[in-house]
């Protein structure tokens, strides 16, 4: 089993930058598929970015050329968010997929606010 645990986010102007992180521990992140989700209040969640275990990537249409997701050794993976806009704003999710399997692990949240 693995703990998530987020963080990174915060207030940011239009245009600005924020990275967060997605900590792991009682196993291997790079054992898992992670995915960052969002979801805005009234909005429906929606898949952001995509690191697989095979290391291939995958981003929703509206982040392509903004955000980044990587993975930093074995326990952590990483968004990096450029260029933000108002629309980013939501609580962000990390969560973790074991391959081949339905079995997901999910941390608790961070929020993400682009106002300027």
């Amino acid at each position: 089993q693995v703990q998530l645990v987020e963080s990174g986010g915060g207030l940011v102007q239009p245009g600005r930058s924020l990275r967060l992180s997605c900590a792991a521990s009682g196993s291997r992140l790079s054992f898992y598929d992670v995915r960052w989700y969002r979801q805005a209040p009234g909005e429906q969640r929606e898949l952001v970015a995509e690191l697989t275990s095979r290391d291939t990537t995958n981003y929703a249409d509206s982040v392509k050329g903004r955000f980044t997701i990587s993975r930093d050794g074995k326990n952590t993976v990483y968004l990096q968010m450029n260029s933000l806009k108002p629309e980013d704003t939501a609580v962000y999710y990390c969560n973790a997929k074991v391959p081949l399997s339905t079995r997901t692990y999910e941390g608790q949240g961070t929020q993400v606010t682009v106002s300027s």
